[in-house]
């Protein structure tokens, strides 16, 4: 037997395998660049060799792009022949998956070098890396993910558009924005049952559902967690569990964040505290309203670094569509209190559970990036003392959009902070300028680590020249008989 790097142990399955004597086989799910589970099922008696030796995958399974494609710039393919690393279980991972049958069950992995060193281009390792850093410094971040969707009908409108699910109790179709909307909700209570079902299996503390702002949009909050990583593995497993128990449903669960050109796309706010050694949370004021230094410097370093980590943000094609005035999409590295049109906000509340809420992600999004970003921003901002320039009180959207054009990027552009404030450095207009951005950057080389920086910008690259090369269906409409 090899010791596991990742300090799973055999006991954890022998001990699961006794508990659960009808489960049959288990997902084993590596996370990949773009959050999309990789992996295998084995057999039941697959699982007890699993734990004490690991599972070899092949290196090129990090260096896909979002078809499943190699990306051979990423250095992951034939520069290592394509060799076998080793997949290793995450203590604490291995859980029922509800409503399967015959039952399965579940566990996430990571990726080490058959010698048992870290294998960097894993985002897992990315992350753990930051919070290493942070636990160095004495400080231990705690935070939560929302989770924002939609429900689709599986079948295009007659204009070839998504549309909003049918209510899975009675067939009902709203395409109304049904935001806050109680009895809207009543219509999938049959699905969101067992998706809280299955939450619950995972031991994922699923709380508060809303119809959110857009037709068939919902959201789902997460409990808060005092480790970070759990709350990433968290928004991970919830997404599956959301796909997985839709589809039993018929409906098809979306987290592009952009599905309806007319309505407000899909966000995935992060919600980040810093409590130290002893659990104090160094953001917290002695007094309501009174700043700490260390609160508006993490500000300041998420400001000065927003428009350089912009890809990681909103990594696809798509995500830049979702950047658009008065959307609930902030287009503008500004901060507020209390205040929803800025990307970095501070909610009202308790003092002691003082927080940062990092706006600007959207669904589509790698949670283990994003929070790796997010935490090296708020390294950074306190490591410099950074000041956040002025709060922004009244509309966020006052300064301008992100300007630029609309290929393979979107409604996005050149942001001005509201009251003429250009302290934070320009954001990227699209998609292109963001790749370029993150490629240059030597901040989120040291954010995501040298390897993984290379590799994720690596399938941005090959992804946009997939997207470039792509004859998309409005350049028959507009110029097929015009031009």
């Amino acid at each position: 037997m090899t010791q596991s790097p990742s300090g799973s142990t055999p006991a954890e399955a022998e001990a699961f395998l006794a508990a659960h004597p009808g489960i049959e086989a288990f997902d084993i799910v590596l996370t990949d660049a773009n959050g999309i589970g990789r992996g295998k099922i084995i057999r039941r008696h697959e699982l007890a060799g699993l734990y004490a030796g690991g599972r070899h995958l092949p290196m090129s399974v990090l260096g896909l792009d979002i078809c499943g494609e190699d990306v051979h710039e990423t250095g992951l393919i034939w520069d290592k022949g394509d060799g076998d690393l080793r997949a290793w279980p995450i203590p604490g991972t291995l859980k029922p998956l509800h409503g399967t049958s015959p039952a399965r069950g579940e566990v996430l992995m990571s990726m080490y070098h058959l010698d048992g060193s870290v294998m960097t281009s894993d985002p897992r390792h990315a992350l753990s890396r930051q919070v290493d850093a942070m636990a160095a410094e004495g400080l231990h971040p705690a935070g939560a993910f929302e989770l924002e969707f939609f429900l689709l009908d599986p079948k295009l409108d007659e204009h070839g558009r998504a549309q909003p699910a049918a209510a899975v109790l009675d067939g009902r179709r709203s395409r109304k924005t049904e935001v806050y909307s109680v009895d809207h909700l009543h219509g999938m209570e049959p699905l969101f049952s067992e998706i809280y079902a299955a939450a619950r299996a995972a031991d994922i503390r699923a709380e508060t559902v809303i119809s959110e702002y857009a037709p068939g949009q919902y959201e789902l909050t997460l409990h808060y967690r005092s480790d970070v990583m759990q709350a990433a593995d968290d928004l991970i497993r919830l997404k599956r569990i959301v796909r997985m128990q839709s589809r039993r449903f018929g409906v098809t669960a979306c987290f592009m964040a952009k599905p309806m050109e007319h309505h407000a796309g899909s966000g995935m706010h992060f919600h980040v505290s810093l409590p130290d050694a002893a659990g104090a949370n160094v953001f917290a004021e002695a007094e309501e309203g009174r700043w700490t230094d260390t609160l508006l410097h993490a500000l300041g370093g998420l400001r000065q670094t927003m428009a350089e980590s912009m890809l990681v943000f909103a990594p696809h094609a798509n995500s830049w569509r979702r950047f658009a005035s008065q959307s609930y999409a902030p287009v503008s590295p500004c901060w507020g209190v209390n205040n929803r049109s800025v990307a970095l906000r501070i909610p009202a509340g308790d003092p002691r559970a003082r927080r940062i809420e990092h706006r600007p992600a959207g669904v589509d999004a790698n949670p283990y990036l994003v929070a790796a970003t997010v935490l090296a921003g708020i390294r950074h901002g306190m490591k410099g003392r950074i000041d956040p320039g002025p709060e922004t009180t009244g509309n966020g959207y006052a300064g301008g959009d992100m300007a630029g054009g609309n290929g393979a990027g979107g409604e996005t552009g050149a942001p001005a902070m509201p009251g003429g404030d250009r302290s934070a450095p320009a954001m990227p207009g699209d998609w292109r300028e963001a790749i370029r951005a993150a490629q240059g950057s030597a901040f989120l080389k040291e954010a995501l680590g040298p390897d993984m920086h290379r590799t994720f910008c690596a399938i941005k690259a090959a992804e946009h020249a997939r997207v470039a090369r792509t004859i998309a269906d409005v350049d028959f409409d507009l110029y097929l008989h015009s031009v």
